[in-house]
């Protein structure tokens, strides 16, 4: 899905109710870019694992599921199928643009709606396990489960603190990787107020788990 480049408020507005590091709020441009319209499936990266001679990791408790999202990998095995398929993982402020619905945002809580149930598998309403891409309602730019089901690798670097010294145009993430990468989005196992547009974590590089998959973005020059 293309995502048309423009500016936006990242972040959680000072009268909500947020953590520390989704605070302070502040204007942010990003580039256009094209992104996945559903988290990358089993199948897809088996797939990948089958041509590039990889070995599945270890299966999660609830199994494999062709149209489950992918789990139970590392950052860099993220990383290595988006470059695979000729793209990279998002930035975290792309990520969150696209949540939002781009240019054509409505101000939703949550990614396409205001209702958490109607957009997205949480603690709340996943039965403990992952669900099939694409089953809730899509967002403003018709992008799928950006609120809940597993969540999601970006490229930066974590930083609590990194919304008071982020750049204003196509941040990157914090300069040190010593808090890990940013996981965006909630996920199954997750209370539903992870699922908010604004929601972030860090994740070590390495970690593997049930609960973090990915979706992939492409530049504009190279789809």
């Amino acid at each position: 899905m293309l995502v048309a480049g423009g500016t936006f408020l990242m972040g959680c507005d000072a009268s909500e109710e947020c953590y520390p590091d989704e605070r302070p709020q502040h204007e942010i441009r990003v580039d256009s870019f094209y992104i996945y319209k559903y988290e990358i499936t089993t199948a897809q990266y088996r797939l990948f694992c089958e041509k590039t001679n990889r070995k599945m990791p270890p299966a999660p408790s609830f199994k494999w599921q062709d149209t489950y999202p992918m789990v139970n990998i590392t950052w860099q095995e993220a990383a290595a199928y988006a470059k695979w398929v000729g793209g990279r993982l998002p930035t975290e402020a792309e990520w969150e643009y696209a949540a939002r619905g781009g240019s054509e945002s409505e101000g939703f809580t949550y990614s396409g709606g205001n209702n958490y149930d109607a957009v997205g598998w949480c603690y709340e309403n996943s039965g403990g396990s992952p669900q099939s891409v694409g089953q809730k309602r899509p967002n403003e730019l018709g992008i799928y489960d950006m609120s809940g089901n597993v969540w999601e690798w970006c490229s930066d670097n974590y930083g609590i603190y990194y919304y008071a010294e982020s750049p204003a145009d196509n941040p990157k993430g914090a300069a040190s990787p010593a808090s890990g990468k940013v996981n965006r989005g909630g996920g199954f196992s997750f209370d539903y107020s992870f699922m908010k547009t604004t929601a972030r974590r860090g994740s070590a590089t390495k970690s593997t788990g049930s609960g973090t998959g990915f979706r992939v973005v492409r530049d504009v020059s190279r789809r």
